[in-house]
């Protein structure tokens, strides 16, 4: 029953995380340009992300003319899973965490890196050049960042002598690792590698602006395009989130109380 209940929650949490991280960056994004972004679909667009949902579930679904079908549906499938796993080992609090993996970091570190497989696979499976073209590049990108961000954590693991997340977090009780000089320096590239590996802003290059398509998902409709995003937000959140566990003293931030 327990399980049961863990694996509800991050099936509800993680799509609603997403959602309205995308309500989020709609809403920046539109005052930066000065326009208002989502403000029709509920208080101040908040259903916004519903109504985008419906819309994508009951839009047509292309696959191109000489695809793989089964690699073309299996591709943004893969690419979700890793980012849902992720959750099992993000310690949200005192003794709020689904599985305490005494080799939680290395779960981390081995899990994250199935979604260039994820990427290249619907690149591939598109059988479109501009598709396979924006694969490459984006797998090339996340293969680069995390040779850093790898190494960015290393030094976590000697100072604590753990893989444990919750170890990690509790080795931060007198001092978060941010504080001192090479935590500083850990935490900027660690967070920057991260940024780069899930190709946010402003690393957003695969995604091929300059060509007019939008990267190795630009066969995709639908729901199967949601997905993508869907993948892409969750990791996003996840790299904040491993940035905070890692550096930033996990739960015992100053605002939150020592649960």
């Amino acid at each position: 029953l327990q399980l049961v209940l863990v694996i509800a929650a991050i099936a509800t949490i993680a799509p609603a995380i997403m959602m309205y991280l995308t309500w989020l960056e709609r809403k920046l994004i539109a005052r930066m340009q000065n326009r208002f972004g989502p403000n029709r679909v509920g208080i101040y667009g908040l259903l916004q992300p519903l109504s985008d949902g419906l819309k994508m579930l009951i839009k047509e679904d292309i696959v191109p003319e000489g695809a793989d079908r089964l690699l073309h549906l299996l591709a943004p499938i893969l690419a979700v899973v890793p980012a849902l796993l992720l959750f099992a080992v993000l310690p949200f609090g005192r003794n709020m965490i689904a599985v305490d993996l005494n080799v939680g970091l290395l779960y981390v570190l081995a899990v994250s890196s199935i979604s260039s497989y994820a990427i290249f696979m619907g690149g591939g499976a598109s059988r479109s050049k501009f598709s396979a073209l924006g694969a490459m590049r984006a797998v090339a990108q996340i293969i680069s960042y995390e040779v850093p961000s790898v190494l960015s954590v290393v030094v976590v693991i000697m100072v604590t002598s753990t893989l444990s997340m919750a170890g990690i977090v509790e080795a931060q009780a007198s001092q978060w690792f941010v504080c001192t000089p090479w935590g500083f320096v850990g935490a900027v590239i660690f967070f920057l590698s991260g940024v780069a590996e899930v190709n946010r802003t402003p690393f957003d290059m695969p995604e091929a602006e300059s060509e007019i398509v939008a990267g190795f998902h630009t066969e995709y409709s639908g729901m199967k395009f949601a997905l993508w995003y869907m993948a892409e937000f969750l990791e996003a959140f996840a790299v904040c989130a491993l940035t905070v566990t890692f550096f930033l003293g996990g739960w015992q931030g100053p605002p939150v109380p020592f649960w």
